[in-house]
């Protein structure tokens, strides 16, 4: 009908093997330099002050741990990229220094209640109003993706 052999008709499906091959290695590349520059855009929103961020802003470090330990990684299985803070055993401080909890960088980005584990109000609920900085970090970053997509594919 087209003059085709079935092998030179085979070659010409994008499932072959040296295309997927090069889509995955494409993948892999550009979600990991947006892993990059979205943990980077976070780190640099948290600074360093002895007072507390107002609501609606990036934490404040006194310490530096929750900058620190804002991490990326590339998720073979599902071809994605997971960015924000590793989870910390209960006994880290919060950036905002008022609260010590696992659930501290959640709280942080989102607003909630976690638990006073020291001072004067040890145990007693607290409410702590968001200050979101993973998400501005991915939204700041997020125009640059098309660009890391452009030309990949090799």
């Amino acid at each position: 009908m087209f003059g085709l052999k079935l092998k030179d008709a085979k070659s010409m499906f994008f499932d072959r093997a040296a295309v997927t091959s090069a889509v995955d290695k494409a993948t892999r590349t550009v979600l990991s330099k947006f892993g990059t520059y979205v943990r980077r855009a976070a780190r640099a929103s948290i600074k360093k002050r002895p007072e507390a961020s107002l609501p609606g802003k990036p934490p404040s470090s006194h310490t530096g741990i929750l900058r620190d330990f804002i991490f990326f990684s590339y998720n073979d299985a599902e071809r994605s990229v997971v960015i924000g803070p590793a989870k910390l055993n209960n006994g880290w401080s919060s950036a905002s220094g008022s609260i010590k909890s696992a659930n501290a960088p959640e709280v942080l980005e989102h607003g909630g209640y976690t638990i006073i584990t020291f001072g004067k109000n040890k145990g007693q609920k607290k409410y702590v109003k968001a200050r979101p900085y993973m998400w501005p970090a991915y939204e700041s970053r997020e125009k640059e993706l098309p660009k890391l997509w452009q030309n990949s594919v090799k």
